[in-house]
C-alpha cells in the first residue's frame, strides 16, 4: 500500500486496519496484536501513518510498525533510553537512539513488557515536552 503522508486522524486508522487486513498471513495478525496491546497500554495514543507505515505517537513517535517478509519491526523512536528488562528489544541496538523489536513467523511477545515499554516510552516524550521554568 503507498498512501501518501496523512498525518493523524480517523482515516488513518482505516489505513492501519487495511494494512492489518491485506497482509492477511501471519504479519497481518501480529501486527494487529501490537496494535491492540499499544492501545492497551496508552488509551491516548495517536495514529499516524508517515514513511508509508503506521506510527503511533504520544507527544512525539512511541514507535513505528514495518512490514517485511520476513519480519514485523516495531522500532522506538527512544528506545535506547528505555529499560528493557525482559529483552524485547532485538534489532537496532547498535545506535544512541533507537531501538526496534523483529518478530518473525511463530514468535511470541510478552504483552505485558511490550505494555510496559510504551508506558516509558511515553512518559519519556511527555517529559521531554514539559515547559521549562520561568526565570
Amino acid at each position: 500500500m503507498n498512501a501518501p503522508d496523512t498525518g493523524a486522524g480517523p482515516l488513518v486508522a482505516d489505513l492501519i486496519s487495511e494494512r492489518v487486513a491485506q497482509l492477511g498471513d501471519w504479519r497481518g495478525e501480529t501486527l494487529g496484536r501490537m496494535r491492540r496491546l499499544i492501545h492497551e497500554a496508552d488509551p491516548d495514543v495517536t495514529e499516524e501513518w508517515k514513511w508509508g507505515v503506521p506510527v503511533w505517537s504520544h507527544s512525539g513517535i512511541i514507535c513505528t510498525g514495518e512490514t517485511y517478509q520476513k519480519a514485523v519491526k516495531l522500532t522506538f523512536a527512544r528506545g535506547a533510553s528505555l529499560d528493557d528488562p525482559a529483552r524485547l528489544f532485538n534489532a537496532s541496538l547498535e545506535g544512541n537512539t533507537r531501538r526496534a523489536i523483529d518478530l518473525r513467523e511463530g514468535d511470541e511477545v510478552d504483552g505485558e513488557a511490550f505494555k510496559t515499554l510504551i508506558q516509558q516510552a511515553v512518559a519519556l516524550n511527555s517529559a521531554g515536552k514539559a515547559k521549562p521554568p520561568r526565570k
